[in-house]
């Protein structure tokens, strides 16, 4: 189930007080000022069993996102934005490739990419919980930006069982598809 929620003081509410852990210390700024809109999805596991949510926000600093999921394998996991807002189980390959309307290589530590769907590794805990946000200046929720997500066919946030190694292509040895997100123009 997608909801749509426009305007930037909910967004605000949403997004206030939230921040993406990169190892034990260091934070990615979140945006939650200038958000103009928000689309949120239903993140679900290989069984189609909804597990969490997903919030894409978009505004003047590029697209937020915020995962909140249980129920995850512990542990170090890749997240990406795939080129199509379809997510079938069990294996979400109606996800397609890695968004990369640039047509570059992935992995941030690769000299001929990164794809504009990479983003960085996420972290499940004991628990299988899971609450980040990162932002990335490279996708849009703004229609004509060369970044834009939720064209035609749309786009999925994917979760997959294992790290990105930042330099494989295509998908950084991150192992298989265990969650997804469906993003689709309404």
């Amino acid at each position: 189930m997608k909801k749509w929620i426009y305007g930037a003081a909910a967004a605000a509410v949403i997004l206030s007080g939230c921040g993406m852990q990169m190892g034990k210390e260091e934070k990615i700024p979140v945006m939650s000022e200038g958000v103009t809109t928000a689309v949120e999805s239903d993140l679900i596991n290989t069984e189609g069993e909804t597990v969490g949510t997903v919030l894409l926000t978009g505004g003047k600093q590029g697209t937020g996102i915020r995962i909140t999921a249980e129920g995850l394998e512990p542990g170090v996991k890749a997240i990406h934005i795939h080129e199509k807002g379809e997510c079938t189980p069990p294996d979400f390959k109606s996800a397609g490739a890695h968004y990369n309307p640039d047509q570059k290589e992935h992995g941030f530590d690769n000299p001929k990419g990164f794809h504009a769907g990479d983003l960085p590794n996420i972290e499940v805990d004991e628990e299988g919980k899971v609450d980040l946000e990162t932002v990335s200046e490279y996708l849009s929720l703004k229609e004509g930006h060369p970044g834009y997500v939720l064209d035609e066919d749309g786009s999925a946030v994917v979760v997959h069982a294992g790290p990105d190694d930042y330099k494989t292509d295509p998908a950084g040895n991150s192992g298989d598809r265990i969650a997804c997100a469906a993003f689709n123009k309404k």
